[in-house]
């Protein structure tokens, strides 16, 4: 692992437009700096920050912090009654001791789990490294994306969580240097197209603060 430099953001306004990447729970970050994978020069702790509650809203839908570990979202009296699709999804991915550390702003941030992406000597990459091409095609692809692929990239997002995340039409709220902005989860991410790289529609510096959920049609018996 490569050296880095480590900071701890006190506020969310001070993390706007951060050149550092944003650190939590780990479970992906450090897997992925251990392998060589990621090598940032600067990491931005945020466990500090307030944004670890489950609120309900006054219109009955539900706000997700970026920072709730996706054992508590799963156990959570709200998601159990009113969501149980995201409750199932998260508990059918990792392990406890996982799921007791991962956040639900990282979660939405996983990256591929290719064994051509998180291997540096095994061949192109073009996620990995642009340009190099895709070892995935010709290679060991039994578990790779079959829609939304590219001629540059035929991996697949690892999130059970993002995919019941869709299904709910959750709500992406970010702050940033442009400021705080909305993001509907089916704008959020980017097909791969000739930038595999490029996976979602982050600006440098953007920090995920929560996720909404719009009312259930169980809301009122909670």
């Amino acid at each position: 692992m490569h050296n880095f430099t480590l900071e701890q953001a006190s506020t969310v306004e001070a993390t706007a437009g951060s050149k550092g990447r944003f650190i939590a729970g780990g479970t992906t970050l450090v897997d992925l700096m251990k392998l060589g994978v990621e090598q940032p020069p600067a990491l931005v702790d945020i466990t500090a920050l307030p944004l670890d509650q489950v609120e309900v809203l006054p219109n009955g839908g539900v706000r997700i912090g970026a920072m709730v570990r996706n054992s508590d979202l799963a156990n959570h009296p709200v998601v159990l009654k009113n969501y149980a699709v995201l409750s199932q999804a998260l508990l059918s991915g990792a392990s406890p001791q996982l799921r007791n550390m991962a956040t639900t702003g990282g979660n939405l941030l996983q990256r591929t789990r290719c064994p051509y992406f998180r291997d540096p000597t095994s061949g192109g990459c073009n996620k990995r490294n642009p340009g190099t091409g895709c070892a995935a095609m010709e290679g060991h692809h039994r578990m790779m994306a079959i829609l939304g692929t590219s001629d540059s990239c035929i991996a697949t997002h690892p999130s059970d969580m993002c995919v019941a995340m869709t299904a709910l039409e959750a709500v992406i709220h970010v702050q940033g240097a442009k400021g705080k902005r909305e993001i509907a989860i089916g704008e959020f991410y980017k097909l791969p197209g000739e930038t595999p790289h490029i996976e979602n529609v982050l600006e440098p510096g953007d920090l995920i603060t929560h996720v909404e959920l719009p009312p259930s049609k169980n809301t009122k018996q909670v």
